[in-house]
């Protein structure tokens, strides 16, 4: 009854991000010049900059670092990266196809670091969570509505995948005592006042654990400027563990900013 077999297998979306570090004394107008956006074209991947109700099916953004911050887990490619392509689409090989082409077309001029996964079905939403969260997040707005964009991976630890499916989703609801008194917040409660304010996409390894090198979990945020204040505070109230148990048994990788930009040639405008 309680192993994982009852969760959704079906894999609905393919993502990733493709983390790019120029090598040292590579010429940034010499990379700005590659021809990535004919890559893009040739695989059917639309750019999201202007998207008002969501991602094309098969989508491409631009990603120009603003910065970083560490983690407890040490990752240089994500950290040091200069800008983040995410591509994305139903079937995998679109993405398969973009990641090792553009490695093929960078050559020698960056280092590049991947990282992504697969949206699943929801696991623990039910009618009631969904009316309280999800039927009230915000859409992805154009890249001018909307210029931020921070992406977080993470894992968490042997001690979590030790845990039955229901045990982990009491995690994500408030806890109480015997007498109706709040104990914490919950995942739901600590995360909710970024509901109305941040766009939030997450991908999952295909397999629970993630592979040594690989992130259990890759979330991703856009906000509008004035909304930057409320993504670092849901963060602090989702690091909390008096408020959040759940992170007890979460190791973040690094934290990087990045401004949404409308094409290849743009993101390293400003890199000398």
């Amino acid at each position: 009854m309680l192993d994982n077999s009852v969760l959704a297998g079906e894999i609905l979306r393919h993502g990733a991000y493709v983390c790019v570090r120029l090598a040292n004394g590579a010429d940034a107008r010499a990379a700005a010049t590659a021809a990535i956006p004919a890559l893009a074209e040739k695989l059917g991947l639309e750019n999201e900059f202007a998207s008002a109700a969501g991602p094309p099916a098969q989508s491409i953004a631009f990603l120009r670092r603003h910065d970083a911050t560490p983690g407890a887990i040490d990752d240089d490619g994500v950290a040091r990266a200069d800008a983040v392509v995410h591509v994305a689409a139903p079937k995998a090989q679109p993405v398969d196809d973009f990641c090792r082409e553009a490695a093929r077309l960078l050559g020698s001029l960056a280092r590049l670091r991947v990282i992504g996964g697969v949206v699943r079905p929801r696991t623990y939403t039910g009618a009631a969570m969904n009316n309280f969260a999800y039927a009230h997040q915000v859409v992805q707005q154009p890249g001018r509505v909307m210029p931020n964009a921070f992406l977080v991976p993470m894992n968490k630890i042997a001690a979590w995948w030790a845990k039955d499916w229901m045990e982990r989703h009491t995690y994500f609801l408030p806890r109480y005592d015997d007498e109706g008194r709040m104990k914490s917040e919950g995942h739901a409660l600590a995360s909710a006042a970024g509901i109305p304010y941040l766009l939030r996409r997450t991908y999952k390894s295909t397999s629970e654990p993630a592979p040594e090198g690989a992130y259990d979990f890759v979330t991703y945020f856009e906000c509008a400027d004035a909304d930057v204040p409320t993504f670092h505070q849901v963060c602090a109230s989702l690091r909390d563990v008096a408020r959040n148990p759940e992170w007890k048994f979460v190791r973040e990788g690094p934290t990087w900013h990045g401004r949404r930009v409308a094409t290849w040639s743009d993101l390293f405008s400003s890199v000398r």
